[in-house]
């Protein structure tokens, strides 16, 4: 057995800050068009007056802006097709290193918009970023959960989301009209995703391949030993780690399909829980608040913009407790409380949202309940909807379970930012309802099927549901797993 301790070197901790630095870039666009929404209106209703001379209708404006923020989430729905091919054809690291120049494209269209005077290519350059998006949170946690040691895989996954959520809060930041949400601006402000996206191919280059792709996919043993060698830092180690690799090799198959993958019954389990806990959690609320918490809290409070940066920062506070109790808690008591806690707290929003005309100093505890609701998601559902599939799958399958991961994911964000701003003003406060019922749903779910896999190795997970097919099993702590 490899030892339970923390090997933390050098090299495996820049692999793992060199690979999220592309979350922040994703943070990055997701926070900064909330703030400056208005101006970049304008700049489109211009755009249009200047063309057509008359201004558009604020109905074909509304759509146009939701078409704007949600179709960066439609490319990556897109992207997310490619992550199989660029995994397994050009390994992890460099697939991530691919995916990062579209993010690099991205940036300088967007930065054209203004000077072209085209809100057409605005939206083009968010729709290259969307590709860049689905490829590279799905690529991530791959390669995060094939280079680090068991004791710590949970942990560093969820620094991807640490990352992410810090990204959305330095985007509202440079949102801002104290900064650079401003009319002659906001094009900078959209640009500076480059500097991320330009580190990351001065750090990435220099770490090693995942070791696990370089043995199991490859078949280069020498080369995946290196690698090992270079991110665990003791010989006995590494070692142990790939007699482990070995032994996984020979209970998995090669050349898994997409049609093997949907067919194969002990991947059914694992297939329905990372469809149910990504709806759970894109359909849960969340993206509604960061994608349209400034226009939320616009009509209640003068100072909205700010109170937005707060969504932000407990967004980042949460994904820190995350990450340091992944590994004391474990992913299904996390994942318990976070759902569980979202559905109560949007219950409470429709009532509070009913009953404000009547009471507007509810206003507050509104606000209350939106930092609550960010907070109950990422401390669960938010990070580990991006990895878990990872740790249920094994090696052939873990590609294509994380390229599923990211359609479902990416598909909710898109669903969410086009539909949230018409299903408000149809069913009003009653719309946290629908997002109490699909949080409540995930937890039913997840409490009577998901086992732990905090500190479990891959193969012994995936061992579980190779001989689950029907048959009722116990983890440790005696939790019945699959009945």
């Amino acid at each position: 057995m490899a030892s339970k301790e923390s090997h933390l070197t050098a090299t495996l901790l820049a692999s793992i800050l060199g690979v999220v630095l592309g979350p922040l870039q994703i943070g990055y666009h997701t926070g900064n068009v909330n703030a400056p929404a208005k101006i970049i209106e304008e700049f489109f209703n211009s755009t249009w007056k200047a063309r057509h001379n008359q201004s558009m209708t604020d109905h074909s404006l509304t759509l146009l802006w939701s078409l704007s923020v949600s179709i960066k989430d439609f490319g990556a729905l897109v992207g997310s097709l490619g992550v199989k091919y660029l995994a397994d054809s050009y390994g992890r690291r460099n697939s991530i290193l691919i995916a990062n120049f579209l993010s690099v494209a991205a940036a300088c269209i967007m930065f054209a918009s203004k000077a072209s005077e085209s809100f057409e290519v605005l939206i083009l350059g968010r729709m290259v970023f969307g590709l860049f998006c689905g490829l590279v949170m799905s690529l991530n946690p791959l390669y995060i959960q094939e280079v680090s040691p068991t004791n710590l895989r949970g942990a560093f996954a969820t620094l991807n989301q640490v990352s992410l959520a810090s990204g959305i809060l330095i985007g509202m930041v440079a949102g801002l009209e104290i900064t650079l949400g401003t009319k002659s601006n906001w094009a900078m402000m959209l640009s500076l995703s480059l500097i991320p996206a330009l580190t990351q191919y001065l750090v990435l280059p220099f770490c090693p391949e995942s070791p696990r792709y370089l043995l199991i996919n490859q078949g280069k043993e020498k080369k995946a030993e290196a690698a090992l060698l270079r991110l665990r830092g003791h010989a006995e180690k590494v070692s142990c780690e790939l007699e482990e690799m070995k032994e996984e090799a020979a209970h998995t198959q090669t050349g898994i399909t997409i049609r093997d993958f949907f067919q194969k019954r002990s991947y059914r389990q694992p297939i329905l829980l990372i469809l149910l806990i990504n709806v759970g959690s894109q359909l849960s609320g969340f993206n509604a608040i960061i994608n349209y918490s400034t226009k939320m809290f616009q009509a209640k409070f003068d100072d909205a913009k700010y109170l937005t940066l707060g969504v932000g920062a407990v967004n980042v506070t949460f994904t820190l407790v995350a990450f340091f109790f992944m590994e004391r808690a474990g992913r299904r008591k996390l994942l318990l409380i976070g759902f569980l806690s979202i559905g109560v707290c949007n219950l409470l929003m429709t009532i509070v949202d009913s009953v404000l005309h009547l009471v507007p100093e509810l206003r507050s505890l509104q606000v209350l309940l939106v930092f609550c609701v960010v907070s109950a998601y990422e401390v669960g559902p938010g990070p580990i909807s991006w990895f878990i599939a990872a740790e249920l799958f094994d090696q052939p399958g873990r590609p294509i379970a994380m390229a599923f991961t990211s359609m479902i994911n990416w598909g909710g964000k898109f669903v969410i930012a086009l539909l949230f701003p018409p299903l408000l003003k149809i069913c009003g406060a009653y719309v946290y309802l629908i997002f109490m019922a699909v949080a409540l749903f995930a937890f039913t779910f997840m409490w009577l099927r998901l086992p732990e896999t905090k500190g479990r190795k891959f193969d012994d997970i995936a061992e579980e549901f190779r001989g689950a097919e029907g048959i009722p099993l116990h983890n440790s702590s005696g939790f019945n797993t699959f009945t």
